[in-house]
C-alpha cells in the first residue's frame, strides 16, 4: 500500500464517490484512480466501497474504518511537512487563511499586516467563502487557520476558540425617523424594507430567529454578503440596513454625512467570531502569532492547550 492509494480513496469519498471528479482534483485519470482503489482493497482483503457495476455506490462499514485511518495518516504527513518547513526554512513558507468577506475586509487587515512585519518571508494566502466553506477548507487542509462567526463550532474535526464578540448595527439614512427614536423595536424594523446579509452569513440566523420569536415577518428588500453593498443601497434609499458592528466602525468613530448607525444588540443578541484549526494539526510559529494578533484573549499556550483538548470556551 502507498500514499497515492490513500489519497485516491480519500478524494473519492470527498467527491461523493464520483471518480471522475476525484481524478480531476488529483490531476490524474479516472481509470488510474479506480485501479489504485481496487489494488488497496485487494491488499487489505476488504471492500472499501460497495459497487453497482463499475460505479461506487456507498462506503462499506470496513471502508469507514479505513477512511478514518487514512485521515489520520494524511494529517500526520501534513504535520511532518510543516515541521520540516518550520525548522528548515526559518519561519518562511505560505500561511493560508480561510475566512468570510466581513472578517477579511474589516477584521483581518491589521493583524495580517502586523504578521507580515514580523515574518516578512511568509507568503500569505487569503481564501474567502461561506462559513461552511471556511470549515471545509480547514478540514481539507487548504487553510491552516480560519475565522468566521457561524458554523465553525459545529464540526468535530475542528478546534475552535472564541475570538471576539460583536453586535448588529442599524444603518439608516441621515435624518431617518429611526435614527431619532429612543429605543428601536422589532416592530419598528418589521415595518421597513430591510437590507441585510444572506442567510448563511454574519449572524443572519439571529436576525431571522428574533423576528420569528415575535411572530413578525420582516420585509427583506435585498440580501448581500458584503457590508459595503448593504450600506450603498441604504444610501440609495432602498431600505434600512442591518450590518455587523465592525463594518461601520468608521461611521461610529468619524461620523457620516449620509448615514446614521445605532446598536441593535438588544434585539438580536451578541455574536461570537471564532478562530479555528484542524484538530490534530501541527501549528507553525506564525500561526500561533496570528491567533495572538487576532485577539488579546488568545495566547500561544492557550491555543496549544486547546489543540491538545484541554481548553473550553468558559475559560475565555
Amino acid at each position: 500500500m502507498n500514499l497515492h492509494q490513500f489519497r485516491f480513496v480519500q478524494e473519492a469519498a470527498r467527491h461523493q464517490l464520483n471518480l471522475t471528479e476525484a481524478a480531476k482534483a488529483l490531476h490524474t485519470s479516472q481509470p488510474g484512480v479506480s485501479k489504485a482503489i481496487i489494488e488497496l482493497e485487494e491488499e487489505l482483503g476488504i471492500e472499501i466501497f460497495a459497487r453497482h457495476g463499475k460505479r461506487l455506490k456507498r462506503i462499506t462499514e470496513p471502508g469507514q474504518h479505513v477512511l478514518s485511518s487514512i485521515e489520520v495518516i494524511m494529517r500526520e504527513i501534513g504535520n511532518l511537512k510543516r515541521i520540516g518547513e518550520q525548522f528548515s526554512a526559518q519561519d518562511s513558507g505560505t500561511l493560508s487563511i480561510a475566512t468570510t468577506h466581513t472578517q477579511a475586509r474589516y477584521v483581518l487587515p491589521s493583524p495580517v499586516a502586523k504578521l507580515r512585519d514580523l515574518y516578512p518571508k511568509v507568503n500569505l494566502s487569503l481564501h474567502q467563502g461561506t462559513p461552511e466553506q471556511v470549515a471545509r477548507m480547514l478540514i481539507d487542509e487548504v487553510a491552516e487557520i480560519g475565522v468566521a462567526t457561524e458554523s465553525l463550532a459545529d464540526y468535530n474535526e475542528l478546534v475552535t476558540l472564541p475570538c471576539y464578540e460583536w453586535q448588529h448595527m442599524l444603518v439608516v439614512p441621515k435624518g431617518h425617523a429611526l435614527s431619532l427614536k429612543e429605543r428601536v423595536s422589532l416592530e419598528d424594523l418589521a415595518s421597513e424594507p430591510l437590507i441585510t446579509y444572506h442567510p448563511s452569513f454574519t449572524g443572519r440566523h439571529k436576525i431571522d430567529f428574533a423576528f420569528a420569536q415575535r411572530k413578525l415577518q420582516p420585509r427583506i428588500a435585498l440580501e448581500a454578503i458584503d457590508s459595503d453593498v448593504i450600506t450603498t443601497y441604504v444610501k440609495l434609499g432602498m431600505g434600512i440596513g442591518i450590518v455587523a458592528e465592525m463594518a461601520v466602525q468608521d461611521v461610529l468613530t468619524q461620523g457620516s454625512d449620509t448615514l446614521s448607525v445605532r446598536p441593535v444588540g438588544h434585539l438580536f443578541g451578541q455574536n461570537v467570531a471564532r478562530v479555528a484549526f484542524k484538530r490534530g494539526a501541527y501549528l507553525r510559529n506564525f500561526v500561533y502569532e496570528l491567533a495572538e494578533l487576532l485577539s488579546d484573549r488568545l495566547t500561544r499556550d492557550l491555543v496549544a492547550r486547546a489543540m491538545s483538548g484541554h481548553v473550553n470556551d468558559y475559560e475565555l
